[in-house]
């Protein structure tokens, strides 16, 4: 009796002998045969949905690490201060991870190479000082750089006084030497340098330059950087702030660029902490309040800004942030880059910081509709000595004066009889971290615009940042979270969509050590929020502590042990975690109130770039000099506009 075969099975039979007849037949027939007979396509039309879960994926998977401020010896201060042969193509060079010759002698090389660098060379006098060493013909017809090119040469009193008087143009914005053929050539030599070491895929060599205006010394500068090559980048001489120091003259000469070149540029705030309380005023270049076409045009040109580097770090400070027990983090308390000496007063620290300035602009927008203050967060260093390194076991310093020594903490950098700026105040801070799809000025210019970047004080801490409406907590801890990030939300820089509002917002956060650096201690959200009666409010939340720690009822969390021996300068990673990630529903939540949020991550204690120089060196400490650091990381914000 024939036996029954259900009729699904004996499709599955037939197709099972098929495959069968198939693979046997298929060893017989020569290459020639196969090609002259391929197989049709499996009918697909029954899948619903593709089987790889990463097609479609359009969303950066790496984070680039970078430093957007760094002077050369074109930039007239680091010239004439010190640095007079290491030029934009060591600079390139050395942040690409070859060894240089650094001023004092010793070979400096960065441990790990950076990804891309901006050269940011002062359009102030961009390039003059080398030429007026090497006694440029250009520059010989001029009477005032001929009588310059002979105080540059001559004994220390004369280049003091040079100096002087080139700074002194500054502040007046009066220019000592105009020459546009000059400023033309040097132009041309810059843009060609950063073409000749821009390696697409390994190293991003972009074009920029600095905008320094500092009316009566108070510090507006900017970093302009271009997403462009020298083809087009060197059709337009940059604008300097000789040509005018509102920011608005700056943003015309980018406007000028994009209309006639065809190109894509932006500008970088940085130093607010030394402008006097300039930076972030609510006042135009008139001294009028914004109106709505203002604040648009400032964030169009300005979507980032440089929160901590060698001259401080700039997210808050004690008297703006009374109840943050970490925003006296290497604060400077100076007046401004003309004049120091002069403290500064407490009502001008309000508009000098990041945090207050991401508030103000909360304001800003309930008043206008518009957010002149709707910035992404980086850190550079600011480095004179062509020098991109921000690492407290490896800092080089600002100027090539500050380049290791057993005495360069010992001496002052300014004194008056009001006020001392300590060679050990200043900063081993920061880099630019940029998520991309890949490693081209392109992309990272990109990415600085969609403002999906965050800065560190120097570790390279890896951080995520997504916020939205539906994540759940396993979100968080899924080895997929990043997809999830993107598909259910918005990353770091973003807005929450009112549109998908469901009721409260959530967040993912996931920061990594650095991987030869220091476990975390800690990730906390900064949020900041406007009431309905006008006041500006902010809180900080501890979302995750690492080792177990809970958050207390009153006083906040225990603090993490330092293992810090400062007679050796060393730390074990005995304390911390090497991840932290966390899920965090904001409690408080108003849906009618205008607020941001963004992450910081602390590390643990480690020794501060001043206690590697008392070991390695033999440098002696005073009493007040600080031993020990908590690197971190700033996220860029996510925004909620009701």
């Amino acid at each position: 009796m024939a036996r029954h075969i259900p009729a699904r099975k004996a499709a599955r039979t037939r197709l099972f002998g098929a495959i069968l007849a198939i693979g046997s037949v298929g060893t017989t027939l020569s290459h020639a045969n196969v090609e002259s007979a391929p197989v049709a396509p499996a009918d697909i039309s029954v899948t619903a949905i593709e089987y790889s879960p990463t097609f479609g994926d359009d969303f950066p998977t790496e984070v680039f690490w970078g430093d957007t401020h760094v002077h050369s010896s074109f930039s007239m201060d680091a010239n004439t201060m010190g640095n007079t042969r290491l030029s934009p193509a060591d600079a390139y060079r050395f942040a690409r991870g070859e060894s240089v010759r650094a001023h004092n002698g010793m070979t400096v090389q960065l441990d790990v190479p950076l990804d891309f660098l901006v050269v940011s060379d002062h359009a102030e006098y961009m390039g003059l000082l080398p030429s007026l060493r090497a006694g440029s013909a250009m520059l010989l017809e001029d009477e005032t750089a001929k009588r310059l090119m002979a105080g540059i040469q001559g004994d220390e009193a004369q280049q003091f006084s040079v100096i002087a008087e080139l700074i002194e143009s500054l502040m007046s914005s009066e220019p000592l030497i105009d020459n546009a053929e000059f400023t033309r050539t040097i132009w041309n030599q810059i843009t060609a340098l950063a073409d000749e070491h821009n390696e697409p895929g390994r190293f991003s060599a972009m074009i920029g330059y600095e905008w320094s205006a500092m009316p009566s010394g108070d510090n507006l500068h900017r970093v302009v950087v271009y997403r462009d090559d020298a083809a087009k980048a060197g059709q337009l001489i940059p604008k300097s702030s000789f040509e005018g120091e509102r920011p608005e003259d700056l943003w015309d000469f980018m406007e000028a660029y994009e209309r006639e070149v065809g190109g894509a540029i932006l500008a970088i705030p940085h130093n607010p902490n030394m402008s006097n309380g300039q930076m972030f005023s609510l006042e135009n270049g008139e001294g009028r309040p914004f109106d709505r076409d203002y604040a648009i045009r400032r964030a169009r040109h300005e979507p980032i800004a440089e929160i901590t580097q060698v001259k401080g770090d700039s997210e808050s400070h004690p008297l703006l942030s009374p109840d943050d027990e970490f925003a006296d983090f290497e604060n400077w308390d100076y007046g401004n880059i003309g004049v120091p000496s002069v403290r500064k007063e407490d009502d001008q620290l309000q508009y000098e910081y990041l945090r207050q300035a991401l508030k103000n602009g909360l304001a800003e927008n309930a008043r206008l509709g518009a957010n002149p203050f709707k910035l992404g967060l980086i850190g550079s260093t600011d480095s004179h000595t062509s020098l991109a390194t921000a690492a407290e076991y490896d800092f080089w310093g600002k100027l090539t004066s500050m380049e290791p020594s057993p005495t360069r903490i010992a001496p002052p950098t300014y004194q008056t009889p009001e006020t001392t700026i300590h060679s050990w105040s200043f900063v081993a801070s920061g880099y630019a971290a940029v998520w991309a799809q890949e490693n081209t000025r392109e992309a990272i210019f990109d990415a600085m615009q969609r403002r999906e970047v965050y800065a560190t004080t120097g570790s390279r801490i890896t951080l995520r940042f997504f916020g939205g409406w539906d994540f759940e907590e396993a979100d968080a801890f899924r080895p997929d979270s990043t997809r999830i990030g993107y598909r259910k939300g918005v990353p770091m820089g973003a807005d929450l969509s009112t549109l998908a509002n469901s009721g409260t917002p959530r967040f993912l956060i996931r920061a990594l050590k650095d991987p030869n650096g220091a476990n975390l201690d800690r990730i906390q959200i900064v949020k900041g929020w406007r009431e309905p009666d006008g006041r500006l409010e902010e809180e900080i939340y501890d979302v995750r502590l690492s080792d177990g720690r809970k958050r207390r009822f009153f006083g906040g969390p225990k603090p993490i042990r330092s293992t810090v021996d400062v007679e050796t300068a060393t730390f074990t990673n005995t304390v911390g975690d090497a991840e932290l990630v966390a899920f965090w529903q904001d409690p408080d939540f108003d849906a009618a109130l205008h607020a941001f949020y963004y992450v910081r991550v602390l590390e643990i204690p480690t020794p501060r770039w001043t206690t590697y120089d008392a070991v390695r060196l033999g440098a002696d400490l005073a009493d007040e000099t600080p031993r020990e650091i908590q690197d971190r990381a700033y996220s860029s914000p996510i925004w909620y506009t009701p």
